[in-house]
């Protein structure tokens, strides 16, 4: 899946988040449109905006409009996790908090590996969902889904990526997420899809609508 790049004016969006490997992959994801990124550090903002809503879209919204009615700035916010078929869909929505708070990537990976213990090759299909919402400061949304069927290792691979990343195989790569070139990975991923649907949607948001330089 090729990237489209478009050419609009140097600007601001916000991505709500200071998860450091989500900021890398919006740096690549985002960089064929001409704009600032800034985040919520940068800004010097520090939001408790819960994720208590009963899907993806409904967190990923309410981090999308808190944060662009804090910042008064275009923003973007996404939920995603991954949904392991034979777990009946877990750890989805709870991905990140799967092995508790303060666990590391590494932690929920070892917790999912336990979980499938014993669970043969056919039986471990899974995916990465992406729901990606942009909130405009006046309270209009944006949304879209990126998804990348896979499975589950029996073992973490590779060293790059974050999350999950080591042991989730995208269907038709003989490589995990974290073995993956980063292009490669940034073409074919969940956040990458739901990315690439959003660019026009952003184009022509951050063209129409150039906000003030407020730092970042």
């Amino acid at each position: 899946m090729a990237i489209v790049c478009y050419s609009n004016p140097m600007t601001s969006l916000l991505i709500a988040t200071n998860n450091a490997g989500k900021l890398r992959e919006y740096e690549q994801l985002l960089a064929c449109l001409k704009i600032r990124l800034c985040t919520p550090l940068g800004l010097g903002l520090s939001l408790s905006v819960p994720e208590d809503g009963g899907t993806y879209a409904e967190n990923a919204r309410a981090k999308a409009l808190s944060y662009a009615h804090a910042s008064g700035l275009l923003t973007l916010a996404d939920d995603s996790g991954l949904e392991v078929d034979v777990l009946g869909g877990e750890p989805g929505l709870r991905s990140a908090r799967y092995a508790g708070e303060g666990a590391s990537d590494a932690d929920r990976c070892c917790l999912l590996l336990r979980e499938l213990d014993g669970i043969p090759w056919g039986k471990r299909t899974a995916r990465f969902r992406c729901i990606l919402v942009v909130a405009t400061t006046g309270g209009t949304t944006y949304s879209t889904e990126g998804i990348c069927e896979g499975g589950i290792a029996f073992e973490p691979q590779g060293s790059h990526g974050f999350g999950y990343d080591p042991i989730f195989y995208p269907a038709q790569y003989g490589q995990t997420m974290a073995q993956l070139p980063t292009k490669v990975k940034n073409c074919l991923s969940h956040r990458g899809r739901a990315v690439q649907k959003m660019l026009p949607v952003l184009a022509h948001l951050l063209a129409e609508n150039p906000d003030q330089d407020r730092g970042g």
